[in-house]
């Protein structure tokens, strides 16, 4: 997927949520009450602050992420769509994901957000198993999110549902027993995360005062071993870190960020990589709710932090991104993005070794992690990059 400059990624935050997961490190905030008519004028304002930034692009994905977006009414998704359809042009097959969560109130609004022109889903399910929701602070049931899945498959071209495994006091039995259930709803693409304890988080807490005991490091690198020879029988091989997919199905949306497209982040916490007047940028928005909307209702944008990245961080945040991907990071995306050879930023003696021990592999075309090194690819990273 070569990078074009006339292309760009919207992505666009809802921080609210009902309640706060215990392990969630997300911007998300829960509040009494939502003015949700400000909320939407001030997320149109910042879309036609960056429209100005931006110039004249080719929408390639609208991401509504959160927070929980699916808490957002029907009719301010068509307003931000509608908007953004004035401001850009928007490419024909583009894609238009929201997060949502399956309890049967939110699942009553997918009907009206598919009308709004929202055509891929992706539910935010994590367990099949009524105990491990309520441990993980869910909302929702086990029978709410069957209803959820069958209910998105009916309305959306697209949909796609996480889970999260290793979990407390989940088996790798537990864990093949679920990932043929979730495998037996999808629709061709799954999101497989592990659980992580983040620093910050009710989770963390308790983790250090031995509350939370998860499976051991050798159990859960059986369950991640296990999650890629099952989804790849089930020809929705990994094509990404924690992302699986039947051909044709993969989120469009962040192969923009894994290779290293420009987009630009609306509302509370929002980042993004946009280029203008031939420099990349990175800009994020304030995190604060309140203090988003305070500053876009003055000023039409929220921006705290605009940088103008040197080649080496370009470099850096290219290989750390590419490498995630199965198909790994292409050479001549790479040059035609950053203006260099890949080979100038990389360790090659360190590369070296790594290609020996089958943790890498590279040809021609593509310098990519192999299936060994895949799980080992945090620890890689740092030492892969020269200088």
């Amino acid at each position: 997927m070569p990078v074009s400059p006339e292309n760009l990624a919207l992505y666009i935050h809802w921080p609210f949520c009902l309640s706060k997961c215990p392990y969630c490190d997300f911007n998300s905030h829960v509040r009494d009450q939502i003015d949700h008519d400000l909320w939407a004028t001030a997320l149109l304002r910042e879309l036609d602050h960056y429209r100005a930034l931006s110039g004249p692009r080719i929408i390639t994905s609208v991401f509504f992420g959160g927070g929980t977006p699916s808490l957002m009414s029907p009719d301010t998704v068509a307003r931000l769509l509608n908007q953004i359809a004035r401001n850009w042009s928007v490419s024909e097959n583009v894609e238009i994901t929201l997060e949502a969560n399956p309890t049967s109130v939110e699942a009553e609004k997918f009907a009206g957000f598919a009308a709004a022109g929202v055509n891929r889903l992706s539910l935010g399910i994590q367990a099949l198993n009524d105990p491990d929701l309520k441990a993980l602070g869910r909302e929702h049931s086990v029978k709410e999110a069957r209803a959820a899945i069958d209910l998105s498959q009916k309305y959306f071209k697209r949909a796609s549902f996480d889970l999260i495994y290793a979990r407390m006091g989940q088996t790798l039995a537990d864990w093949e027993s679920e990932l043929q259930q979730a495998l037996d709803m999808s629709q061709g693409h799954l999101s497989l995360y592990q659980l992580t304890i983040e620093r910050g988080t009710a989770f963390y807490q308790a983790h250090e005062k031995g509350r939370i005991i998860l499976p051991s490091e050798d159990v859960s690198a059986d369950m991640y071993d296990l999650t890629q020879q099952i989804c790849a029988a089930h020809n929705i091989p990994a094509y990404e870190v924690s992302n699986h997919a039947a051909l044709g199905e993969e989120s469009r949306h962040n192969l923009t960020y894994w290779t290293y497209g420009d987009y630009a982040g609306i509302g509370p916490g929002a980042h993004g990589r946009l280029t203008m007047d031939g420099e990349l940028y990175a800009l994020t928005q304030d995190r604060s709710p309140e203090k988003w909307l305070k500053n876009v209702t003055a000023n039409g944008h929220a921006t705290d932090q605009r940088e103008s990245l040197t080649i080496q961080t370009k470099a850096e945040e290219m290989i750390m991104m590419g490498l995630r991907l199965n198909a790994g990071l292409e050479k001549e995306n790479f040059k035609n993005r950053i203006g260099q050879k890949l080979e100038n930023f990389i360790d090659h003696n360190y590369l070296q070794r790594l290609l020996e021990l089958d943790y890498m592999e590279m040809d021609g075309h593509h310098l990519r992690a192999t299936a060994q090194g895949m799980p080992l690819l945090n620890g890689l990273l740092g030492r892969i990059l020269a200088g």
